[in-house]
């Protein structure tokens, strides 16, 4: 029994490999966006296998009104990470607090992710998005929010996927089929440097090199899949297949040094916009990379500028209310 006890006992005082120690690096804790107003944190909206998929929702003051108006939060990460908790970094709160005084429920929503050894692509990404929606909407009263004015905004991957709710039609990509019969329109939509097609990978090679390779193709289609296949896949998830002249605003603001979704995917939504009349707005940052990473020299427009950009778009098309 004492040797059971000291051999424990010389265990963990025995020290952990530096690989131990990296592997056991304490995760950076998650936090709520604080906008001293009403949350519903953690609300589940579906269940896929065992995973509960959740999204936070932040209201306006009590004295803005209810049903409030509605933006639909998809945070970037590649389709491979991130969580709903991004709408509280410092990079988005600022933006969000804004549009929480101005009288919008902002809503976080949570996704399943890509992996390597996984089953998840990024249709599946979009499905979970699109099932929020669905699920807001067809809960609405409950949750005291307007249906009718539903907007959505995502930056990178969150960016695409936000096209993507705001361009393909309702029942499109149904995943849960407690909510596939729900039929939703969105008023207007923002992308921050989100991608609008995968068919043109050109699109990807920010300098036009020789040796490009389309890295995100394995986070859309199995290994495997025939040719014809992968082309219908890559043309299922490129926004910019489905814009057409009725479609509703949307606003695609990109860095003109990003290397990581190029600002040629802006100019290709906004040249295809124009052959068909639809309304599309560009606002293209200069010195600008990925996140609004400072690239040679200062950002124009600025990082406060853009917040206020952004917010404005939603405001001008806020509907009025009677």
């Amino acid at each position: 029994m004492q040797f059971s006890i000291l051999l424990a006992l010389i265990i963990c005082l025995v020290p952990t490999t530096a690989q131990e120690q990296k592997t056991k690096k304490p995760k950076k804790p998650r936090k709520a966006l604080e906008t001293g107003h009403e949350t519903k944190l953690g609300v589940v909206y579906k269940t896929v296998g065992k995973r509960k998929l959740e999204f936070d929702m932040y209201y306006p003051a009590a004295e803005a009104g209810r049903p409030c108006p509605v933006i639909v939060y998809t945070h970037g990460g590649g389709w491979a990470a991130g969580s709903r908790f991004g709408a509280a970094s410092g990079g988005f709160a600022p933006l969000f607090k804004i549009l929480v005084n101005k009288g919008f429920c902002i809503v976080s929503v949570d996704y399943r992710l890509y992996s390597k050894q996984g089953t998840v692509r990024m249709r599946d990404c979009v499905i979970d998005s699109k099932d929020a929606i669905r699920y807001l909407v067809k809960n609405s009263k409950d949750l005291g929010i307007d249906p009718k004015q539903l907007f959505v905004f995502g930056d990178s991957a969150g960016g695409h996927i936000a096209q993507m709710l705001l361009l393909t039609p309702a029942k499109d990509l149904s995943g849960d089929k407690n909510l596939a019969d729900v039929d939703y329109c969105v008023v207007a939509g923002l992308s921050w440097y989100g991608p609008c097609d995968f068919e043109k990978t050109e699109l990807f090679n920010h300098n036009d090199r020789p040796d490009f390779r389309d890295r995100f193709g394995p986070r859309i289609t199995d290994k495997g899949v025939t040719a014809e296949e992968k082309l219908r896949l890559y043309r299922e998830m490129s926004p910019i297949n489905y814009l057409k002249k009725d479609s509703p605003p949307l606003l695609m603001i990109q860095g003109d040094k990003d290397t990581t979704i190029p600002v040629k995917h802006a100019y290709y939504m906004e040249q295809k916009a124009k052959e068909l009349g639809a309304p599309v707005q560009t606002l293209i940052v200069k010195n600008a990379g990925h996140n609004w990473r400072k690239v040679d020299a200062e950002i124009s427009p600025t990082r406060t500028e853009i917040i206020n950009a952004s917010a404005k778009f939603f405001m001008e098309h806020l509907k009025k209310q009677p």
